[in-house]
């Protein structure tokens, strides 16, 4: 019984932790996650930022004016402050010890699910892309006229095909 109280009490202090970033370089924030929609504020670089929200490759974030949609690269997730004395550990665990590199990943997972459920099968689109394939012929033809040489690599064998 004392465990669901004390469950029960914290549930609302997890509603209220948000992510924490920090921007990375000044931007402009977007009333929607797409780079062609309006502008709805700006932030600088070293901004604190709190992350309400992701979608594909942008993320939904609150600045201390404004609301909005920025790109993924733009903010550091976590706080911008120095590491525990544990990260010189996991530097090494994870093999960046020493390197004095910055390295930054973003992965977009594609479609969402809502997405992939309103897909339907378009011939019209399949048979217009099958359209842009071109012959080896016409390929050749394409790199003379642009005056293009093939290079060739050592080290590296030809395929069966370019015989």
């Amino acid at each position: 019984m004392r465990t669901l109280l004390g469950l029960a009490l914290l549930l609302p202090m997890l509603a209220v932790a948000a992510e924490t970033g920090t921007a990375l370089k000044d931007d402009s924030l977007r009333a929607e996650p797409y780079a062609d929609a309006r502008l709805s504020g700006k932030f600088t670089r070293g901004e604190k930022l709190e992350i309400t929200g992701k979608q594909g490759a942008w993320l939904k974030v609150k600045t201390a004016k404004s609301t909005g949609w920025v790109r993924l690269l733009s903010v550091k997730r976590g706080s911008s402050t120095a590491g525990s004395s544990a990260t010189g550990v996991l530097n090494v665990a994870s093999g960046r010890a020493g390197t004095g590199q910055v390295v930054s990943t973003t992965g977009v997972r594609g479609l969402s699910a809502e997405e992939l459920k309103a897909a339907s099968y378009n011939a019209a689109e399949v048979q217009l892309l099958e359209s842009y394939t071109v012959t080896q012929t016409q390929a050749q033809q394409f790199a003379v006229s642009g005056k293009l040489g093939a290079i060739e690599f050592k080290g590296l064998a030809a395929s069966k095909e370019a015989e």
